[in-house]
């Protein structure tokens, strides 16, 4: 029998993410309401931490993560792990594996999908056995699409008596800067399928994430330049588009299908209108696949990490976090063909201020609203966490959710 003295533990707490969280669930959290604790690999730092915040009272533990003992003696303390320990491929299973056997829930902000379908292979079954809720993608990427679609396909069988069959989200505003840790991310991708002709073909198949059973019957697109209808405009590919989707069709498949076995989803950038929008949109498809071909070839790769990249750790300032912002639209079609709008907005930069605000209320969500005879086994946040993350988003981490009227 474990002995969870804390409702969550921040592993990782010194990352440039794990510090904004450790503060916000500080200030959150004063009444005392929360049990809580965080942790690191280097005590040093986590004393450093405690220190900036007045958070004398707050209880530090060392762990590395290639430490199973030392992550298996923190796993028994708590309800909850939420990890920002990336990229997780390379730092992440240790404590992914010791969650399963141990019945420590966790949940993360990865966006790495050969990972993810790594670790349901090797650890479902025995998280199933032990009552475990592993639950990736709780960041920017990918709670704003895998909610936003979540709450639109509520509000379109309330108003229609159907679901939405298709579903297209639009960014229309993203302010804020890269994260040096999803960078890292995607060059470890990058590394391994260069390496790897499986890994490859898993990576063009955006149902990667399912169960084999999903009997999905279309094969969703990406994206790349094109003329949007409905909303006048050109579009440019979404480089967190990969990672949603494959979040979005696996909420799908867990749910039984609930969004149709034709659903289809795809995400994209507004540019603008006319020849300037059309110029723009070739630009960002031009910029991107530039980037991810120089992060495949190891010299422009090391000068791209060097010094043009963001690297881990580095982020924006705090003036940065809070002026940063981000809307998006989605719209969904019935099978009838009657439209479903809504809109999501967050006050603070995608990466880090509002990622960080995210995954410590996905981490809360699971620890206090969960229902505790849910079944073990690796969740998507819409599937475990659904309405109950949604209203604590809009209560407390500055997001907002709205039907938009035609």
């Amino acid at each position: 029998m474990n002995d969870q003295k804390y409702d969550i533990i921040i592993f990782g707490a010194t990352s440039f993410v794990g510090q904004i969280m450790t503060r916000y669930i500080k200030q959150q959290f004063n009444d005392n309401s929360l049990s809580w604790a965080i942790a690191g690999r280097s005590k040093e730092k986590l004393k450093k931490l405690t220190k900036e915040i007045n958070g004398s009272e707050i209880e530090t533990i060392v762990a590395d993560a290639n430490d199973e003992n030392a992550i298996n003696a923190m796993c028994k303390r708590t309800k909850v792990v939420v990890s920002t320990v990336g990229p997780y491929a390379l730092y992440g299973s240790t404590l992914v594996k010791v969650c399963a056997e141990t019945g420590t829930h966790y949940c993360d902000l990865t966006g790495e999908p050969q990972w993810i379908r790594k670790m349901q292979d090797q650890y479902e079954n025995l998280a199933k056995k032990n009552s475990a809720w592993i639950v990736n993608c709780c960041g920017f990427d990918s709670i704003p699409s895998d909610l936003g679609v979540h709450f639109l396909q509520q509000k379109a069988l309330k108003k229609t008596g159907q679901n939405c069959n298709k579903i297209n989200m639009r960014v229309l505003k993203m302010k804020g800067g890269a994260s040096g840790g999803t960078i890292a991310s995607i060059i470890n991708v990058l590394k391994e399928a260069s390496r790897d002709s499986k890994l490859r073909k898993e990576l063009k198949n955006p149902y990667s994430l399912c169960p084999p059973s999903h009997n999905f019957t279309l094969f969703q697109s990406n994206i790349k330049v094109s003329y949007d209808e409905e909303y006048k405009n050109w579009v440019a590919p979404f480089i967190m588009a990969a990672i949603n989707s494959r979040v979005i069709h696996r909420s799908n498949a867990l749910s039984g299908n609930s969004y149709g076995t034709d659903f289809l989803y795809e995400e994209a950038v507004l540019m603008g209108k006319g020849n300037i929008g059309k110029w723009k949109a070739h630009c960002i498809n031009i910029g991107l696949a530039s980037v991810m071909a120089g992060l495949i070839i190891p010299p422009t790769r090391w000068l791209l990490q060097n010094y043009i990249l963001p690297k881990p750790g580095e982020g924006p300032s705090k003036k940065e976090q809070l002026s940063g912002e981000y809307e998006l639209l989605f719209t969904g079609t019935t099978s009838s063909g009657t439209k479903v709008k809504c809109r999501i907005t967050g006050d603070q930069d995608p990466g880090y201020g509002s990622t960080a605000k995210m995954l410590a209320q996905s981490a809360i969500c699971l620890a206090k609203d969960v229902p505790k005879n849910t079944k073990g086994g690796f969740w998507t946040p819409a599937t475990i966490m659904g309405d109950k993350l949604t209203k604590r988003l809009i209560d407390h981490a500055g997001l907002d959710f709205e039907i938009i009227e035609p």
